[in-house]
């Protein structure tokens, strides 16, 4: 295709003919007389123009917008210098406290820029600079929502329970409705930006199942009650390992138990178990208190019947040991004299014998009873 110029003759069209000739430079003729380089074609595959080329293009380019009498050539290279200066300033950029600038050349991750003021990077498309906020305390919620009324300032925010994410099995097989708020913060802003996708969602994911792991190892009653302290702090170790599994660069700050409650459609079965369980230990603690009483007592007397065997037997090894010496002298009195022995241990025998029984003297001549005054039984009798 051409175009027609004054004189009538056919002009080439620039950026090739409808037949693709393409690779060409072109003189067109502008209006004032003056005359452009152009490159025809611009395909991927054709060798790009050498700097120089380049400038004087874009000098040729300036040149025909300026009036007439700045059209010279050193007013354009002051104008080219100028647009360059430009550009190259454009690199400049400030970190702000708390913040950390992320600089990526061609997209790949080049250096971080953690001291706070002003710096440098080759301007765009070179590199570009991300700015983190690493020191900024983020929230995130597990087994609800917070949505601030329209007037914040009137009323405090509405919380929107979201149970796909709250109710979790228990080691006992109850069902708790449990809502936790994380608090964390960046330590890496590179690892941060490249190392995981879609953070915010990562962390939530992660932070669901080690919530769900740690109660499915922990007792309803533990959950709902005492063991508070402990599940926030197994669920906050969990969470961070995970995440610096993933380098991630995220610090776990905080992770705290908002609701922990029994879901409303087993809170009948689990007060009636919680009832049972305390009835149990009622009767254990009785149970206890009745043992702690009897086996004192027990044990006092089989103390006291095992001291009572040994006194028993004590005597009875004391009597028998007497009996024994006992014998043994009498035995050797009677080897020394047996007729006085034997008179001896008849009177002792019939004293023993006659000592308790009634006692009536007849008289030898048959002349009837004798009267006699039984002292000893008087004595005994004014005794009682």
């Amino acid at each position: 295709m051409s175009q027609d110029d004054d004189s009538g003759k056919k002009r080439p069209n620039p950026w090739g003919d409808a037949s693709g000739n393409k690779g060409e430079h072109k003189l067109t003729e502008i209006p004032g007389g003056k005359k452009s380089r152009k490159r025809s074609g611009g395909g991927r595959g054709n060798e790009p123009q050498d700097i120089g080329e380049l400038l004087k293009d874009l000098q040729d380019t300036i040149a025909e917008i300026l009036p007439g009498n700045m059209k010279g050539g050193f007013a354009g290279l002051l104008i080219v210098g100028a647009v360059l200066s430009l550009w190259l300033a454009s690199g400049l950029y400030i970190i702000n406290p708390g913040e950390h600038g992320v600089i990526q050349r061609f997209g790949a991750w080049s250096r971080t820029k953690d001291a706070e003021g002003l710096g440098y990077h080759w301007p765009s498309p070179i590199e570009k600079v991300t700015k983190v906020n690493v020191n900024q305390q983020r929230s995130m919620t597990i087994g609800y929502t917070e949505n601030r009324p329209y007037n914040y300032r009137q009323g405090s925010s509405i919380k929107q329970a979201v149970h796909n994410e709250s109710l979790m099995l228990t080691s006992d097989r109850n069902i708790v409705d449990l809502q936790m708020a994380l608090q964390w913060d960046i330590k890496s802003a590179e690892q941060f930006l490249f190392e995981i996708r879609d953070q915010e969602n990562t962390i939530k994911k992660v932070a669901e199942s080690a919530i769900r792991e740690v109660a499915g190892q922990t007792d309803m009653f533990q959950i709902i009650t005492t063991g508070r302290a402990q599940i926030e702090t197994k669920v906050k170790n969990i969470i961070q390992t995970n995440l610096d599994e993933y380098n991630s660069g995220v610090n776990i700050k905080q992770v705290l138990i908002q609701k922990a409650e029994v879901h409303p459609d087993v809170q009948q079965a689990f007060q009636d178990v919680q009832s049972a369980r305390q009835d149990a230990e009622d009767t254990e603690n009785i149970a206890r208190a009745h043992r702690e009483k009897i086996l004192p007592e027990a044990r006092g007397r089989a103390i006291k019947l095992l001291q009572e065997a040994e006194a028993y037997k004590q005597s009875k090894e004391a009597q028998a040991t007497g009996d024994a010496s006992r014998f043994s002298s009498i035995y050797n009195a009677y080897l020394k004299g047996k007729d006085v022995t034997k008179e001896r241990i008849y009177i002792e025998t019939m004293e023993e014998v006659l000592g308790n029984a009634e006692k009536i003297i007849m008289d030898g001549n048959g002349s009837g009873v004798v009267p006699y005054l039984p002292l000893d039984e008087l004595k005994s009798k004014t005794r009682r």
